[in-house]
């Protein structure tokens, strides 16, 4: 992902985008967020994503205007870092203190699947996070696993079963946004190749035995995309 240089000085960006989500305001869409979609945002416009994603592409790429945006603690400002930031940029330290900030899923999960799942650091930070307690620090780190599992081209099978290990603990826990993204990480991660999907059965059916009704739900919501005919006909046409 090659960076594209800003040509707007940092602050002028800054008010570009804050002048633009001012000028494509959606208080309807702004007070939907919450009940529509479970997006509890401060700060937020009510702008959509294609819009900000339009945005970006005038913007182009760069870690301080990335970290100025995120700093103004908006929610569109930090949907649209996942746009604007040097992924050459990213580092452990800035994923830790960004993650620390999250507030919703929708931003977690944008950064997640739309810039930091192309990073070297991805897997580290999978671990690093999985056992945190803080909901959508712990829901990044599944994010992350899925959204490298579905992105992750050429990639080997040995981080994605050394990840698989998390899922068990993890499915314990039964807050809304981590027993989904734990569901999320066992099927991505279960339809990349027959040697995973193998794994991921056996995760999700002693998952779906338990006693404990979150486990329970993750194992058998996952049994039915890792067993269903469409993806077994589609991994079995994989190499081994």
């Amino acid at each position: 992902m090659p960076a594209r240089s800003v040509e707007l000085p940092v602050d002028q960006a800054v008010r570009l985008a804050v002048a633009t989500f001012e000028a494509e305001a959606d208080p309807a869409y702004r007070d939907s967020l919450g009940p529509r979609y479970g997006i509890h945002a401060n700060d937020a416009y009510g702008v959509k994503m294609a819009s900000i994603q339009k945005l970006a592409k005038s913007l182009g790429r760069s870690q301080a205007l990335a970290d100025a945006l995120w700093a103004t603690r908006c929610y569109e400002a930090r949907m649209l870092c996942a746009y604007v930031d040097d992924i050459e940029a990213v580092t452990p330290d800035r994923m830790d203190r960004w993650a620390a900030d999250f507030d919703n899923w929708a931003v977690c999960d944008t950064l997640c699947f739309s810039l930091w799942d192309r990073t070297p650091h991805a897997f580290d930070r999978i671990h690093a996070w999985a056992s945190r307690d803080e909901e959508f620090v712990k829901r990044a780190s599944f994010a992350l696993l899925a959204s490298v599992a579905l992105h992750g081209k050429g990639l080997l099978d040995d981080p994605f079963l050394d990840a698989l290990t998390l899922i068990e603990p993890a499915a314990e826990d039964d807050r809304n946004f981590v027993k989904k993204g734990v569901n999320w990480a066992l099927r991505a991660v279960g339809g990349r190749r027959r040697i995973l999907n193998d794994e991921a059965i056996r995760i999700a059916e002693r998952l779906a035995a338990s006693n404990a009704p979150t486990p329970r739900w993750v194992g058998k919501d996952a049994l039915k995309a890792l067993t269903s005919p469409q993806l077994q006909e589609r991994l079995a046409k994989k190499p081994s």
